[in-house]
Parts: structure tokens; sequence; C-alpha cells
């Protein structure tokens, strides 16, 4: 897979919505350091502490505007302002957990929300490419062994993962009814989605999940809870699907609407592991550490799920680069930095530089 060229990205408007979140935090300073003029639009970053503000992402960016993805009118206005040409749109209540507690503020933000993005995009007339980021869990999980390719059934059992995949119909909607590929010519933007797994990596303070409690316990000298230690999930550091989405919008403004679709950029089949296998991997780096089962609270979550990826390789040639250990031993280091008190601004743009060097081991 070859690099993201500067020459691409250096000085061209990009507009990123949701980028105080973990997600959007990497993927700014990624176009940042490539030269990108990079406009966001978010909430507040949504942790204590963040990734946002630690490695003071507002320091690289060319904007950055307070905004609920709900105010149409300010979202529009800060997007037509920024006179972007590529939209990745990341903003999102990105948690199954606290979707069941949360269900119609996840639907409002995640389906709506991704509606309100799409509409803005319609006012903008330098934009030419429109990367929807939606969730591996999009797919109606069958438990099977076999990875989900992008033509599978869309569903979802809880509001987080139905959310998701009605943000796919939404985006396929919005592309056939106002960005269709034969009329191109008159409108200019090609519109994708993009599905990706279980993300791990420096910055993650999220809760309720795996990595960041697991951090947390092991900084704090305590038995690490895990839930469901047999379940299976695509693990993969963040910066691997942020590959994979600046790969597509690249390619999206320089072909055109013949990608204009969905695609999986998940990990090599071989780090989709189980979440005992994880938590022991992490206590290793970390120098030691223990595990105990945590009691189930009866909130359903899948067991067994996997991407199949052979769309991107075959048509963007893109594929994974660090596998799962390589990963976990860059988040740990992350986190051990932060202890530390070290530039985390610094080590964010090392990693990517490091990501961007690597070749598939």
């Amino acid at each position: 897979m070859s690099l993201e060229p500067r020459a691409f990205w250096a000085g061209r408007s990009v507009f990123v919505t949701g980028h105080t979140g973990f997600k959007g935090s990497w993927l700014s300073l990624w176009l940042a350091s490539l030269g990108a003029r990079v406009h966001g639009y978010a909430l507040a970053a949504p942790t204590e502490p963040s990734l946002f503000e630690t490695a003071r992402v507002a320091d690289r960016l060319a904007s950055s505007t307070t905004g609920d993805i709900a105010d149409l009118d300010r979202l529009r206005s800060a997007l037509v302002r920024s006179e972007a040409s590529v939209l990745f749109h990341l903003a999102a209540q990105p948690l199954v957990r606290d979707s069941y507690r949360l269900p119609l503020e996840t639907l409002e933000t995640n389906v709506l929300g991704t509606a309100r993005a799409l509409e803005a995009a319609r006012s903008v007339p330098s934009l030419r490419a429109v990367v929807v980021v939606t969730t591996d869990k999009c797919y109606e999980n069958r438990e099977w062994c076999w990875g989900y390719r992008e033509d599978e059934r869309l569903g979802g059992h809880d509001p987080y993962s139905s959310s998701k995949a009605c943000a796919e119909l939404v985006t396929a909607a919005y592309r056939r009814s106002f960005f269709p590929p034969e009329r191109y010519g008159d409108h200019g933007v090609a519109v994708a989605t993009a599905r990706a797994g279980n993300v791990i990596g420096g910055g993650d303070w999220a809760s309720d999940r795996l990595v960041p409690d697991c951090l947390k316990a092991l900084a704090e000298g305590r038995a690490v809870p895990v839930r469901n230690p047999a379940s299976i999930r695509p693990w993969q550091h963040v910066l691997e699907p942020l590959s994979g989405y600046l790969l597509l919008a690249r390619r999206l403004v320089e072909e055109g609407p013949d990608l204009g679709e969905a695609w999986n950029f998940g990990p090599a089949e071989e780090d989709d592991r189980p979440v005992e296998y994880l938590v022991r991997r992490l206590c290793s780096l970390w120098g030691g550490g223990r595990y105990e089962a945590a009691r189930s609270d009866g909130l359903h979550e899948a067991g067994y799920l996997r991407l199949d990826c052979s769309k991107a390789r075959s048509r963007l040639s893109w594929r994974p680069k660090w596998n799962l250990d390589e990963a976990l031993e860059r988040t740990v280091a992350w986190h051990r930095a932060y202890l530390r008190g070290d530039d985390l601004q610094a080590l964010c743009l090392e990693q990517i530089a490091d990501y961007e060097g690597a070749s598939r081991s």
C-alpha cells in the first residue's frame, strides 16, 4: 500500500465532523501532518482526559467549531465557510453499551446526524468527496466464522448497531437521490461509507471499552474486569482504518463516483482474537497484572465478528500494516508516555510517521 501523497493533501481544505473524539483526533493530526487545512466540527471532547486536549489537536487545525450535529444551520455554515473538498463524517454516539442507556439520543445522533451532514454537503460547491464512517457492527450478526462482506445484510441487535445500519441506508439514499453517479458531471461529489473493526490506540478514555478499562485498572494496580473472555473481535490499531479512509477519500476525488460504495477496513484474519488473549497480552506488556471475571449485566453483546476486506485489498490496494501485537505495544507505550507527562502530540505524530513507513510483518 502506497503512502498518502503529501502533494494531494497539502493545502487541501478538509472538514471533519467529530474531530474532538478519539478517531477524529488521530485523523485530524494525520491530515495536518500531510499539510491539509483541517476544519473540525464537534461537541466538546467527550472524555476527561481526552486525546484532543492532551495531544493539543486544536493547535494543528485551521478552524474548530463547537456545535451539535443536530444543528443543521450551524453545521452547514461551518462547512460552507471551510470551502472543503473532502468531508469525513465521524460525529457519532460510538458506544454499544451507552446505546442501551440512551437509545433515542443514539438514533438521533447516528441516523439523523448522518442525514444532516449529507444535507449540509449539498450546499458546498467546493466538495468533491464524502466519507461517512460507520462500523463493523452495521451487519446483521449471524455469529458465523466467515468475514462479512460489504453486500451482506445490514442489521443490528442493539440501538447502536441498528443506528449505524440505518446510517448506511441514509447514505445510500442520499447518494442515489442527490449525488447519483450518472449525474456526477452536474454535482461533482462522490460518496462512500467505511466500516472498521474494534480500534485501539493511545488516547482512548471511553468508558466500557476493553482496552481503556484494562489500562486504567493496570495503572491503578487493580484486577482487570473481563465480561466476555471468549468473545472474538476484529482488533486493529486506530491508524489502520484511518489509512483506509484517507486512501478512499483521495481515490474518490481522483477517480469519481465508481468507488462511491461501502468499504470494509479491518485487520488481518490472524488478528481476530478473543478478549482473553488481548487482556493477557496487555498485562504482559504492562509488566504484570491480573484479570478477573466481571458479572454480566445481561445486555446483548456479539460473540463473534469478523470483516472480509478482500474488496479493499483488490480495488484499493489497501491492507493492514501493524499486527495486533504491534498495535498493543504502541498503545501501552502511548499510555506510559501519558503517565510520564511526555509530549503526546509529538508522540502521535511519531507513531503516524512510523506507521506510514511500516510494511506488514
